[in-house]
């Protein structure tokens, strides 16, 4: 697997007269998992979304340069929507992230079985794998979907709000199966709205305002009093502790 990297220069998406991305230039490499906070509408559904070329957009993403079969063998994507609409199993459902490391025509081998029950394990879903996806549970199907994510088994990992739903258990597992993805050697991206989530687990943050970069660093240089309150308009509590970083909101500020 090649050393994973997206670079994005001036990325800009314009609709209808409105911007809801600006000018956005990072860089994530290997063993980065960057969490993409920020109020509601800051525009980190959107980048993404022009990341992975899926919305017209200015300025440049190495992703969406890349032709549509490469792109899908070098990023994995799990969009917000978690609306499942074919009732098929679950192993089938999570083997269809294998099809873009599979020729025209082409059907799943051993090494193909093999990743879907490493992601199946992952999710804690192997008692669920001969169950409808279809009647799963809403969180059950978010653990499903980022199991497809899994399977896909690409350097780079884009997944938007990929704890929603999750109960408390599955959303620390989520949580260490992208980080650890990350210590492996790839490059992970997640929208979060979860701050305590972010913290905990991810190398750094980029905060997104108003469809701009406000701040891009590790957790602690990032969730600071002032950028909460500008951004978020929060007040928390965000301490180092044996166990790792905890960060509780406590109020809204006036």
């Amino acid at each position: 697997m090649t050393a994973p990297r997206l670079d994005l220069d001036n990325l800009t998406v314009t609709r209808s007269g409105r911007t809801p991305l600006a000018g956005v230039s990072l860089s994530v490499g290997p063993g980065e998992f960057v969490g993409l906070i920020g109020p509601n509408g800051a525009g980190k559904t959107t980048l993404m979304r022009a990341a992975l070329g899926l919305i017209p957009s200015t300025g440049r993403s190495s992703l969406a340069a890349l032709p549509p079969a490469a792109r899908a063998a070098q990023a994995g994507w799990m969009p917000q929507a978690r609306e499942i609409a074919w009732p098929v199993t679950v192993e089938m459902l999570v083997m269809l992230g294998r099809t873009p490391h599979l020729p025209p025509g082409g059907h799943p081998g051993a090494h193909d079985r093999a990743a879907v029950d490493r992601a199946l394990e992952r999710m804690d879903l192997t008692t669920l794998r001969r169950r409808r996806a279809t009647e799963l549970s809403g969180g059950e199907q978010a653990r499903v979907l980022i199991a497809r994510l899994l399977a896909q088994d690409t350097p780079l990992v884009l997944a938007d709000e990929p704890t929603s739903g999750l109960d408390p258990a599955h959303q620390i597992t989520a949580m260490q199966t992208f980080a650890g993805l990350a210590a492996e050697g790839r490059a992970v991206v997640a929208s979060l709205h979860d701050l305590g989530l972010a913290a905990r687990h991810c190398t750094r943050l980029v905060l997104l305002e108003a469809g701009r970069v406000a701040a891009d660093g590790p957790p602690a240089a990032v969730l600071t009093t002032e950028n909460l309150a500008r951004v978020f308009g929060i007040t928390a509590h965000f301490a180092q502790t044996p166990d790792g970083p905890v960060f509780q909101p406590l109020g809204v500020l006036a």
